[in-house]
């Protein structure tokens, strides 16, 4: 019998401040863009570099950060992680070039990977006892997402209007150093005996890397040229790359046989296409509002407020109560196509137009979408896992979706570029880039919707596939259940 720890209410505190600042670290970042572009030099198409670097390294290594939480403690890797997240926030804070400020904000990115997982893992040690508790736990642990996304959103614009954009790493030092004098708090595991798959981790994010940096400068060099269809290939190739080691070696990061798990690739697919949309969205409302309605930082960050604030009482107070009546299936897809269709308003922008008719409707239409789909799609990843792959299942999901916004920022970004974002200062022109960037992002999120309603299993229909995959024998060749 597990013994109960009587300071497990005070421990998800400290858990939760983790996951309240993964999110705040997205967030923060995109009311001071502007202002970062004009001190470190970054060229319009090249600032989403700030925000990519960070998602390639915590995305692409956040199966690594499992394995190893699994392997050596996840407290252990858990203060790690705080430890590099605080390196690489001085990095960034003391930038004074671009390329410094990408080399911190990809070290904050690893310090990410070792968190996350390490925290889930540990929330499940306290918490497992007793199912009750776990749920109220899960939700408690979820509910610090929007909020870090809503403080950062304001915060961004206080350090940066008044103080300056090197405050929004600058305050993750103080917050770091609290966070381990209270990991105490937090339950000790020793290591345990197993290996590391770190050329799979290698080739994933060096694969995702790859892509990225392919697609960024493609608008420069030319679709068709050499040196874009060879980073492409190459890409791919790294990629593949990761799903043979992964098939061949004896403890792989990601053991293939769990695709097997009812609707966990639809959902997968569905996280994707959501952040594929999502986050270029954010991303480029952000730089209408300060580079074209000409918002300070303060006045730019508290008008993405309504949105962040329907994203948390949604998150927080409706969605469960819709999926414990619908099911998840409508959730997800219905969520996505309400996304569509906030980004689809959002395209028609004007050069002089305003927040209230430009902005505010179709932002929270958008941001409904995104709080209907988001809950609904990580449980459904999660819930046709057996315990014992249930943090596996977690860690899939989210790289599938840091992927997938890594991936989607890159190319929505070349699309606003083609079309004219980069050209500063030529209203008109840059306000063509982002509503066509825009229409793009409606575009995936319509197509997840309706790949989501088609192929996705119901709840009922997912779970009798469970309790059949459970009384059938283990065989690898099994196709995974959508």
């Amino acid at each position: 019998m597990s013994v109960v720890n009587p300071r497990r209410w005070w421990a998800l505190v400290v858990l939760a401040a983790a996951q309240f600042m993964a999110i705040m670290d997205t967030s923060i970042i995109g009311v001071a863009l502007p202002e970062m572009r004009k001190d470190l030099g970054f060229s319009q198409g090249e600032l989403q570099w700030v925000f990519n670097a960070y998602v390639i390294a915590f995305g692409g290594l956040l199966l690594l950060g499992g394995r190893l939480s699994d392997l050596l403690g996840a407290r252990k890797i858990f203060n790690t992680g705080w430890v590099v997240l605080i390196a690489g926030s001085v990095v960034a804070a003391a930038a004074q070039t671009a390329w410094v400020e990408v080399l911190g904000r990809a070290v904050q990115g690893v310090g990410g990977a070792l968190i996350a997982p390490a925290a889930m893992a540990l929330l499940m040690m306290l918490f497992a006892h007793d199912p009750k508790e776990l749920g109220k736990a899960m939700a408690l642990y979820g509910a610090a997402a929007p909020a870090g996304g809503t403080a950062g959103v304001f915060l961004g614009g206080v350090f940066t209007e008044w103080l300056s954009w090197p405050w929004i790493f600058i305050i993750y030092v103080p917050i770091g150093v609290a966070t381990l004098a209270a990991t105490k708090l937090l339950p000790a595991v020793g290591s345990r005996r197993g290996s590391v798959d770190v050329l799979g981790a290698a080739a994933v994010t060096a694969g995702l890397a790859l892509a990225v940096f392919a697609i960024v400068r493609a608008p420069e060099v030319g679709w068709t040229s050499t040196g874009t269809v060879l980073q492409l290939i190459g890409a791919a190739a790294l990629l593949v790359l990761f799903f043979v080691i992964q098939k061949t070696v004896r403890e792989p990061l990601m053991p293939l046989g769990i695709w097997r798990v009812p609707r966990l690739g639809s959902a997968n697919l569905a996280m994707a296409l959501l952040g594929a949309a999502w986050i270029p969205m954010w991303y480029f409302l952000n730089l209408y509002l300060q580079q074209v309605l000409g918002y300070g930082a303060f006045a730019s960050g508290a008008a993405l407020l309504p949105m962040t604030g329907l994203l948390m009482i949604f998150m927080t107070a409706i969605t469960a109560r819709l999926l414990a009546r619908f099911g998840a299936k409508p959730l997800i897809g219905g969520g996505l196509l309400v996304l569509a269709a906030g980004l689809l308003w959002l395209s028609a922008v004007e050069p002089t137009g305003t927040f209230a008719v430009d902005v505010l409707p179709a932002s929270l239409v958008a941001a409904l979408g995104m709080s209907l789909a988001y809950i609904p799609a990580m449980m459904t990843a999660m819930s046709g896992a057996p315990q014992e792959q249930a943090g596996l299942a977690s860690g899939i999901v989210n790289t599938t979706y840091q992927v997938g916004s890594a991936l989607g920022l890159a190319a929505l970004t070349a699309v606003a570029t083609s079309q004219g974002a980069g050209q500063l200062g030529n209203l008109p022109a840059m306000t063509d880039g982002f509503s066509s960037a825009f229409i793009w992002a409606a575009a995936i999120a319509a197509v997840g919707g309706l790949i989501t309603l088609l192929v996705m299993r119901s709840d009922k229909a997912a779970a009798a596939a469970a309790q059949r995959a459970a009384a059938a024998p283990d065989t690898r060749g099994e196709r995974a259940g959508v």
